[in-house]
């Protein structure tokens, strides 16, 4: 059963938008209210999500006058999120309680309609989301863009690094081997759910319907330190577990120290650049910018990724990492890692409701890193989680990473997310035409197999260094774990694929990318295989 995270946030921000006006001792809720939610309830029961999400907010105009108490509406529409099967008693219980505080305190601010906090939290297709901000650029230097020049191939012999690439681990501490996949809840197979009938519960190293146990994560990183050799490695977040709906700060922190602790163990004397996911925050996705202080703020996050990502970065990261959870590093001679807090395009992130108009100055402090990248003669690679121009990045702050990707289309080489938890790649193509392909985005594989994926990770290999490199990725493998095949006893971390040998590219430059999409348009078996 997958988590209706959107519907049950509808319902939690009703709670709170009728929460935000109620005093203390409010008055109890009036009839002309419950009836109209009981109406809802009786003739919505099937609605789709859009229908749904305007409706609870239309509700909440007429709540807003009758100032009902914020208790009352909590115990109600947990009442009503039981009752029309959203979620179980467990999960309406737990995720209403999560958010009440962060949504509350955003809608004591910031108040809209249905069209506008659907249209948000939906997308274009449910309602427009009016937005006079929706156009927000960045500054760019008066420095003109260097002319593009073809990049040549590496010649034989070259030196080339070796890149690790591992996303998405979402650790689950409470998964139980027997335990039901099955449990009527968001996330199974865990030491609370009822046991399976023999032969048809949860693996021994995993499900695909679950997260990921201790036992397959040890198992990977060790198979990764005993088999391969590469230079660093990339983590681009999201640790812990998908139980979003009962976890607290101290359980957030808790999976940081832990993950962190077991990639010291099984990875030591390796340099690890990472990137926080959506999943680290408490409640998932809240990321309020450096604005918000007391304790409405996530510097208690910010604080603990300082020290914790301390042991592979150097000191002069840590005040952007405390202000705001991004960085930058000069790895070599030549080469540069920039690490961003995607978050700050997370459509999810209640936060940007107050302001999305570059939160934490992120976006111009990467226009500043990258010209002065350029001015030095230095090649990038970027680093996140949610990737931009995804359905879960604002698209105002997408259109304004896809302009600086454009503008420093010499100097980005290489650009690398996750959070999808699938195996694909981005193209970016120029922004006059449309149709020069540019620079490529690879979104990695996850390590969890939630929501039906063999765990896997990705080996970069990338030109490496000396002098005038071009530092573009040459070419990447990607391995996995079948889980049919662990859970009877072969535990194999086995090679998938390479791409330049898989899909028949000359090279994995950004043209080879967009040849290889045309390819599949009319390659039926290409396709396939693509998509396999």
């Amino acid at each position: 059963m997958r988590f209706n995270a959107k519907l049950c946030i509808s319902f939690i921000l009703l709670c709170h938008i009728l929460g935000s006006s109620a005093k203390p001792h409010g008055l109890s809720l009036k009839q002309s209210f419950l009836d109209r939610l009981h109406h809802f309830i009786k003739n919505f029961k099937s609605a789709a999500e859009c229908d749904a999400c305007k409706a609870f907010v239309d509700i909440a105009q007429v709540a807003f006058k009758t100032k009902p108490s914020e208790d009352d509406i909590v115990s109600f529409l947990t009442k009503v999120c039981i009752k029309m099967k959203i979620e179980d008693k467990t999960v309406c219980d737990g995720i209403i309680k999560e958010f009440r505080q962060e949504v509350l305190t955003v809608f004591d601010d910031y108040f809209i309609s249905s069209n506008e906090i659907c249209g948000s939290l939906l997308g274009p297709s449910c309602a427009t989301k009016p937005n006079p901000d929706i156009f927000w650029n960045v500054t760019f230097p008066k420095t003109p863009k260097p002319p593009v020049r073809p990049i040549p191939p590496p010649k034989a012999g070259s030196p080339v690094i070796r890149v690790l690439h591992i996303s998405d681990i979402h650790l689950d501490p409470l998964y139980q081997e027997g335990a039901s996949s099955d449990c009527g809840e968001p996330l199974c197979c865990r030491k609370t759910d009822p046991q399976a009938e023999p032969g048809n519960g949860a693996g021994k190293y995993g499900d695909y319907a679950c997260d990921t146990p201790l036992i397959t994560l040890e198992n990977m990183l060790k198979h990764i330190n005993d088999t391969q050799e590469f230079d660093y490695a990339l983590w681009t977040g999201d640790i812990p577990a998908h139980n979003v709906w009962n976890q607290s700060r101290a359980d957030q922190l808790q999976a940081l120290d832990y993950a962190v602790k077991l990639i010291l163990e099984y990875l030591p004397n390796k340099v690890i650049f990472p990137a926080l996911g959506n999943h680290e925050s408490s409640p998932v996705n809240s990321f309020p910018p450096p604005s918000i202080t007391g304790p409405d703020s996530n510097q208690w996050l910010r604080d603990s990724l300082a020290s914790h990502w301390h042991h592979w970065l150097p000191d002069y990261t840590m005040s952007t990492i405390k202000k705001g959870a991004y960085y930058t590093v000069l790895i070599s001679k030549g080469l540069r890692i920039i690490s961003l807090n995607m978050n700050y395009c997370n459509n999810m992130n209640w936060w940007l409701l107050l302001n999305d108009v570059d939160p934490a100055h992120q976006l111009q402090w990467l226009v500043d890193t990258l010209q002065e990248a350029e001015d030095n003669g230095e090649k990038v690679h970027i680093i996140g989680h949610i990737p931009p121009g995804s359905g879960d990045c604002l698209r105002a702050w997408s259109w304004n990473y896809y302009s600086i990707i454009n503008r420093y289309q010499s100097t980005v080489t290489a650009q690398f997310f996750g959070h999808t938890h699938n195996d694909e790649f981005e193209i970016f193509y120029d922004e006059e035409t449309s149709k020069i392909p540019l620079s490529i985005a690879y979104i990695g594989p996850s390590v969890t197999p939630f929501q039906g994926h063999n765990p896997g990770y990705r080996i970069y290999t990338v030109d490496g260094n000396y002098a005038n490199s071009s530092r573009v990725v040459l070419d990447h493998e990607t391995y996995i774990l079948d889980l049919e095949k662990a859970n009877k006893g072969n535990v194999t971390w086995e090679l998938e694929y390479k791409a330049k040998e898989a899909y028949k590219m000359k090279s994995l430059l950004p043209a080879e990318w967009d040849n290889l999409v045309n390819r599949m348009a009319t390659d039926k078996d290409l396709l396939e295989m693509v998509y396999k």
